[in-house]
């Protein structure tokens, strides 16, 4: 069997992350000043478990007649790392503002360096949002565009002015730059940061993502709708959760419409990973760990799917195709795919006991995930 021929779920994320790294560039030679801006807005993810190209580290080549570590993996890799960019967004966003100099309750207009728009920015204090109270608000607006249905919001930030950061942001990256966003009017990103350890991380983040044109298939590839991820750092190791919601994928009995469900685990000054992940229906309305990572894992998925082509497929042939498949996957940076079910030592052991603490999110909350702003 030809891997080419059977794997149709691999995906293109070329428009998510052109979305995500151009959206709301400014001008940010300019040097820092003081201001009341939230100082960090992501988790670093190590790149063990984080790719943002198809031939990243979670990638390896195994024998022709196996799946290979790549087709199974490296779509998790993109998928991590297109929900860290977003953050890191917001990151960059915020540096390029400084040059505002945004020390104050303060409004100002500008031209966007890269759709030539007018843009207003309006900071706020002491606001609530979402039942919680916020030291600032900031606003950002395509100016022409305010009496729409959406206000013309680009970017709304909320945080608290602390040593200990905590804050949300949400981009529109259509209302950032109408130019480079023209394709994607329904985009929509919101990060929820906080390195206030209350959920045992010394930094987490949860990063949403809604709205992502799905187009039509080109040569089996199929660009995610939404995606639901979280990331918490804790010393060297960054555990990560989540899903993402492929409606026009198919796999290898044709029928469309699936989710990545997923757990990871990554040390980065040791640059080994462990993920376990699991393809569910989109519409499966369920949070149990053993149903989304089990009962859908990628083993049994693919036995079950080309069992069902297949009736007849000699069980030897289908185990040695299927053999790189069980779960959970071990990784190294140098290497990327060591191995699948077979641990590689106890440096990973260490990984692999976090993921029974992880579980992904429904599948269905994320196929209908929105995201408003206030």
């Amino acid at each position: 069997m030809k891997t080419a021929k059977l794997i149709s779920f691999v995906l293109i994320m070329g428009l998510a992350f052109s979305i995500l790294l151009t959206s709301c560039e400014m001008n940010q030679d300019e040097t820092s000043q003081e201001d009341i801006l939230p100082s960090s807005f992501s988790v670093d993810i190590p790149a063990s478990i984080s790719s943002s190209t198809a031939n990243g580290r979670l990638g390896a080549r195994s024998a022709e007649d196996t799946v290979k570590g790549n087709d199974i993996y490296v779509n998790l890799g993109t998928f991590i790392a297109v929900g860290e960019a977003s953050s890191q967004l917001v990151e960059e966003f915020i540096a390029g503002i400084r040059k505002y100099k945004i020390d104050r309750v303060m409004s100002i207009t500008y031209v966007g360096e890269d759709d030539n728009r007018v843009k207003n920015l309006i900071v706020l204090s002491d606001v609530s949002f979402e039942g919680q109270d916020w030291d600032y608000e900031l606003t950002i607006t395509d100016a022409d565009s305010e009496s729409e249905t959406d206000g013309g919001k680009a970017l709304q930030i909320f945080w608290n002015k602390a040593s200990t950061v905590k804050g949300i942001a949400i981009i529109k990256p259509y209302n950032c730059d109408r130019i480079k966003n023209e394709n994607a009017p329904d985009a929509m990103f919101r990060i929820d940061y906080s390195e206030a350890g209350e959920l045992g991380y010394d930094a987490h983040m949860e990063v949403s993502i809604a709205g992502l044109p799905v187009g039509s298939p080109l040569n089996d590839l199929y660009a995610i709708n939404s995606l639901h991820m979280f990331a918490g750092k804790k010393g060297d190791v960054v555990d990560v959760y989540g899903n993402s919601n492929h409606p026009n994928a198919i796999l290898f009995s044709g029928t469309p419409g699936f989710n990545w469900a997923f757990v990871a685990s990554g040390n980065d000054p040791a640059n080994i990973g462990v993920a376990e992940v699991g393809l569910p229906p989109s519409t499966l309305d369920s949070d149990d760990r053993s149903v989304l990572l089990k009962e859908y894992s990628i083993k049994n998925v693919f036995t079950n799917e080309i069992t069902a082509v297949w009736p007849g497929i000699d069980q030897n042939v289908l185990a040695a195709y299927l053999s790189t498949t069980a779960a959970p996957g071990y990784f190294n940076d140098s290497q990327g795919f060591i191995s699948g079910g077979k641990s590689p030592g106890a440096a990973w052991d260490v990984l692999a006991k976090r993921l029974d603490a992880l579980s992904p999110y429904n599948p269905k909350a994320t196929s209908d995930l929105s995201i408003s702003f206030k």
